[in-house]
């Protein structure tokens, strides 16, 4: 049973997992017009980044792991581009914005090893 839950040790999900409340926490941040526009996409896409590691990560043909993990990685850069519009709109700073970006490379690339790992196998 335990190896049922093995995404829950892989760096990747852990470092997505702390990316949602790094941009949950954001979010709070931006006007209410934006609640059921902006704040609703981001949170669904970033939700999605360590929801596709998990799910991957629970298949059994490394062909259908690296899908999921490539639907993270496009999670990824959805959110990236949508912060960097809030950034644009003014409702986050540059330096926020540079953090977001910092933590997108390190997830990026771990998740394209990740992928790699799959289709070498």
């Amino acid at each position: 049973m335990e190896k049922k839950y093995e995404y829950k040790n892989l760096d990747v999900y852990k470092e997505s997992k702390n990316f949602v409340k790094m941009v949950y926490g954001l979010i709070e941040k931006f006007p209410k017009v934006e609640t059921y526009a902006l704040c609703d996409q981001l949170r669904r896409a970033v939700i999605s980044i360590p929801s596709n590691i998990a799910e991957g990560s629970g298949r059994t043909s490394a062909k259908d792991q690296a899908h999921f993990f490539e639907m993270a990685f496009g999670s990824l850069m959805e959110v990236n581009c949508q912060m960097d519009i809030a950034c644009d709109l003014g409702y986050i700073n540059q330096n926020e914005l540079k953090q977001i970006e910092e933590q997108v490379s390190r997830i990026a690339a771990m998740l394209s090893g990740l992928r790699r790992k799959c289709l070498t196998r």
